[in-house]
């Protein structure tokens, strides 16, 4: 080993340096206690509740008016999954861009009947119940006219009736209706509307749109969401259940919901999102657009964080 000036001198002997005992053990196991104690702290204080999904059983007891309701609108073809266009029907052209139909574009690329997918044929399978084989009997039998007045007749019949209730609706001329409406409510009630709506479409995973289409195409599913103040005017799409912190990043996007034109414009999805898609690439290219690019530079607010060492 070198000896001279600015050289290496002889290698210290570490047991020449003074020691200290060290316990690691000890010191991981302090560290991990109250890492855990502050994560289980931080999860109880800003966590959000681990709300259980809503189910179509869950909905039958809960509010069996609005699944008899809903389930005559669907026969009616007066619910949103009814009329709301592609990629479910043509029953409408959908949101559009100007000129441009950005909905239609795809065309029916999920086909759903809701009549005949949501209600019909679940309450086919009720083979054993006379009662309402002989009510699906005289609805196929029936003109599409004649279907549509006792439909439509019966939803007008439980709106004007109290609470809903299918008890106690006015008599009148329903056809079918009251059978097979009642028949979707003692499906849901049994749990077995759930399963006959969805469909597995891989190893892995299931189709719920169908399950979905109905729960949403009731009031249930928006009262509930409303309670957690959830609903699109109470920055629903930003929040999480509850009072509990929702994602900042979002209050952009759910900003234009809440002024106009977007609140009020049927299109308010499809201008939403392009707007965002031209806030977006404006701000990608926030280093391309002259003066904006050096307004950093002007303002100086990089002073208040970087000076030069004197």
């Amino acid at each position: 080993m070198s000896r001279g000036t600015g050289g290496w001198g002889p290698t210290p002997d570490a047991h020449a340096f003074p020691t200290r005992r060290y316990d690691l053990v000890k010191e991981f196991v302090i560290a991990l206690a109250v890492v855990s104690f502050l994560s289980v702290v931080a999860a109880l204080v800003f966590s959000s509740p681990d709300e259980p999904a809503i189910s179509l059983q869950q909905w039958a007891p809960q509010a069996p008016s609005d699944v008899v309701a809903t389930a005559a609108g669907e026969l009616a073809g007066t619910t949103t999954s009814a009329g709301y266009g592609p990629p479910y029907n043509t029953a409408s052209e959908g949101q559009s861009l100007g000129p441009v139909d950005l909905q239609s574009l795809p065309g029916v690329t999920q086909p759903v009947d809701s009549a005949k997918d949501l209600v019909l044929d679940p309450v086919r399978t009720l083979t054993s119940d006379a009662a309402s084989s002989a009510a699906v009997r005289v609805w196929d039998a029936a003109s599409a006219d004649r279907q549509q007045a006792w439909a439509s007749a019966y939803v007008d019949a439980l709106a004007a009736a109290p609470d809903g209730d299918p008890a106690k609706v006015a008599s009148g001329d329903y056809g079918p209706v009251p059978a097979i409406a009642a028949a979707e409510l003692r499906l849901a009630e049994s749990g077995s509307l759930e399963g006959l709506l969805t469909s597995r479409t891989s190893f892995f995973g299931v189709d719920s749109t169908k399950a979905l289409l109905l729960l949403a195409d009731g009031t249930h599913l928006e009262d509930a969401a409303r309670a957690q103040n959830l609903g699109g005017d109470q920055w629903g799409i930003m929040n999480e259940t509850g009072n509990y912190p929702g994602q900042p990043w979002l209050w952009l996007y759910s900003l234009w919901y809440q002024v106009p034109p977007f609140s009020t414009s049927d299109n308010a999805e499809i201008a939403v999102w392009a707007l965002m898609i031209v806030l977006s690439i404006g701000f990608v290219c926030i280093p391309r657009i002259p003066g904006l690019r050096t307004l950093p530079k002007h303002l100086g607010v990089h002073r208040l964080v970087w000076r030069t060492r004197r």
